[in-house]
């Protein structure tokens, strides 16, 4: 199992006094025209992960909102690491998988090989309508066909020379990508879907595949007998493709002295994800009972690895000041779920 941490942005984490900075100086025009308190936030943050042994950061999209656009987030963030693995977020139906294949392969040569790519089919109509040109689909099996569509033409354009392709959303004829990726054969593709529509295109053409599971922080042995048993769907349903499709998911960790220091701001936090859907993204995976002691939250760690867990993608509040405490004091415990992770040096 290794391990992944959210690039922090206005609407992946709950807010906090740095998170609170960049938006005030994204939501104004001039500002210090050397600094970027987004940036800055989020180097910070990716670089300690990094030392930490930390495999992957996921660079989410936001495009209604005071965040950094995803990509270039991505690029500057390869340029100040050296070994994680940067991964943005693209929507299909905003950008053409042609031009996400661009992007891909310039990120994963000037980052080392460090390239990933979340395709994510997205929710908020307004994005769509706004950003998209009006790409919105209402039709949820169209959604499905238009994602299937857009990485079956991604990793062609990666991986073969004069691609061809015939869809109803995409169309290449004879292609040659120009610029090719350093990973070979591609950067890993990860998704996430609920649907069994979307599962199916994950297992035949993506690498890793994000689970869902219930929201509840009280019904951890519920949910992760939940996620064994999609695990076990999502691996039949890849071996019917002959391929083997690795499963991860999203957590939010609260490590605290004592169980119930750890309860009270989880309850905090569920309180603060009532507030609206955006604030629930920001707390959201709760569910994965992450929270508690270091000894506690190791060994729930060991149970998700056991069930077939090859990533956890972390989010922390205060990032920071818990991503620290989860560094030096759950991470020395995990040993033997993987040599990845290591002392800050």
């Amino acid at each position: 199992m290794k391990l992944g941490i959210w690039t922090p942005l206005p609407h992946t984490i709950r807010s906090e006094p740095a998170m609170e900075a960049a938006i005030q100086n994204a939501g104004r025009r001039g500002g210090d025209p050397n600094a970027d308190a987004g940036l800055d936030f989020a180097t910070q943050v990716v670089c300690k992960a990094e030392q930490y042994g930390f495999a992957i950061t996921l660079v989410a999209e936001r495009y209604l909102g005071p965040d950094l656009e995803a990509w270039m987030l991505a690029a500057a963030l390869a340029a100040r690491t050296k070994t994680i693995q940067i991964m943005p977020a693209i929507h299909p139906g905003m950008v053409t998988p042609q031009v996400v294949a661009k992007m891909g392969a310039t990120l994963d040569r000037i980052s080392g090989g460090r390239c990933a790519v979340n395709v994510v089919n997205g929710w908020w109509k307004d994005e769509f309508e706004l950003f998209g040109n009006g790409a919105w689909l209402d039709d949820e099996s169209e959604r499905y066909k238009r994602m299937e569509e857009f990485v079956r033409v991604l990793r062609g354009m990666w991986t073969e020379d004069g691609f061809s392709f015939g869809g109803k959303y995409y169309n290449v004829e004879g292609a040659d990508l120009p610029t090719k990726p350093q990973q070979v054969p591609c950067p890993p593709i990860y998704a996430a879907s609920r649907s069994d529509a979307g599962k199916d295109v994950i297992a035949k053409y993506c690498d890793t595949w994000f689970l869902s599971y219930g929201s509840d922080p009280a019904q951890f042995e519920a949910n992760i007998d939940g996620m064994a048993r999609d695990i076990e769907d999502m691996r039949r349903r890849s071996a019917a493709c002959k391929r083997q499709v690795k499963c991860g998911i999203s957590a939010h960790v609260v490590c605290a002295d004592t169980q119930e220091e750890a309860q009270a701001r989880v309850d905090d936090l569920v309180a603060y994800g009532k507030l609206g859907r955006i604030p629930f993204i920001a707390v959201n995976g709760l569910g994965a009972g992450l929270f508690g002691t270091p000894e506690v939250i190791a060994e729930r760690m060991r149970r998700l690895d056991s069930i077939g867990i090859d990533v956890v993608m972390l989010k922390f509040s205060p990032m920071l000041a818990q991503l620290d405490k989860f560094g030096s004091e759950v991470l020395p415990l995990l040993r033997d779920v993987s040599g990845e992770f290591r002392k800050i040096a």
